[in-house]
C-alpha cells in the first residue's frame, strides 16, 4: 500500500515532470529575432484550433487590403542539417511551404510585384527545425514507470515529436510598420526514436495546416 508521505512524493514528482512536458508554443528564448520586436505577443487560436501566438494591430481591418507583395519564404537563421535531419528534407520543406503558403495567400488577396493602394508586405521565415521527446503522460509519473520512461530517454529510444518552428508578419506598404505578428510552433508526425531520420512527409502536415488557416483567417 502506497502511504501518504509516498503519494505526496510521487505527485510532487508528477508535477514536475508534467511541468516540463513539451509546450505547444514557442518559448520566448526559441524566438529567432526574424521579427526584432516581439512584445504584444499573446496566446491565440488558429481558425484550425491550433495554438499560435499572435499580436494585431488594433486598427488593423483585413478588408481594407486588397493586394500582397509575398517575399520568398526563407530560414532564420541558416539552419545546420544533420543525420536526423537532412539537407535534402530541408530542401524540401521550404520549397513547399513557399509554394503551397503563396498560393494560400493568393486565394485571400491579390499577389502583386510592387506595392499599390491597399496592399500588405508579407515576410516570413522558417525559423527551426527539430525533433524533441515526448512529454511524460502522468501514468509515466508513478515510481516504476518513471524510471522505465527516465531510461528510454536516456538510451535515445522514447518517441521524439517532430517540429516545424514559424514566424511572419504582414506590413502596411502605406506606412511601413506591421500590422499583424504569428510566432507559430507546428507538431508534425511522430517518429519512434532519437536515430530516426525525419522525412518531408513527418513535417508536411505542419505546412498544410498553415496554408489552410491562412484561408480561413477572418
Amino acid at each position: 500500500m502506497i502511504t501518504s508521505r509516498v503519494l505526496k512524493s510521487v505527485l510532487l514528482v508528477g508535477a514536475v515532470v508534467l511541468g516540463g512536458c513539451t509546450s505547444h508554443v514557442t518559448k520566448p528564448d526559441q524566438y529567432s529575432g526574424f521579427l526584432g520586436d516581439y512584445s504584444g505577443l499573446s496566446q491565440a487560436t488558429s481558425p484550425s484550433g491550433k495554438p499560435v501566438l499572435r499580436w494585431v494591430d488594433p486598427s488593423f481591418k483585413p478588408s481594407a487590403y486588397t493586394k500582397l507583395v509575398w517575399n520568398p519564404i526563407t530560414y532564420y537563421p541558416r539552419p545546420n542539417p544533420d543525420t536526423q535531419v537532412t539537407q535534402q528534407v530541408l530542401d524540401s520543406v521550404l520549397d513547399y511551404t513557399n509554394s503551397h503558403l503563396k498560393t494560400a495567400a493568393g486565394q485571400r488577396l491579390q499577389l502583386v510585384s510592387r506595392p499599390e493602394a491597399g496592399t500588405l508586405i508579407f515576410r516570413g521565415a522558417i525559423t527551426q527545425v527539430n525533433t524533441e521527446a515526448e512529454g511524460l503522460q502522468f501514468y509515466e509519473v508513478l515510481p516504476v514507470t518513471l524510471v522505465v520512461a527516465g531510461a528510454e530517454s536516456a538510451s535515445g529510444h522514447r518517441t521524439m515529436n517532430t517540429n516545424l518552428y514559424f514566424e511572419g508578419e504582414l506590413i502596411d506598404a502605406a506606412t511601413g510598420k506591421p500590422v499583424l505578428k504569428v510566432v507559430r510552433k507546428g507538431a508534425g508526425k511522430d517518429i519512434s526514436n532519437s536515430t530516426q531520420k525525419v522525412t518531408f512527409n513527418d513535417l508536411k502536415p505542419v505546412v498544410d495546416n498553415l496554408a489552410t488557416d491562412i484561408t480561413e483567417y477572418h
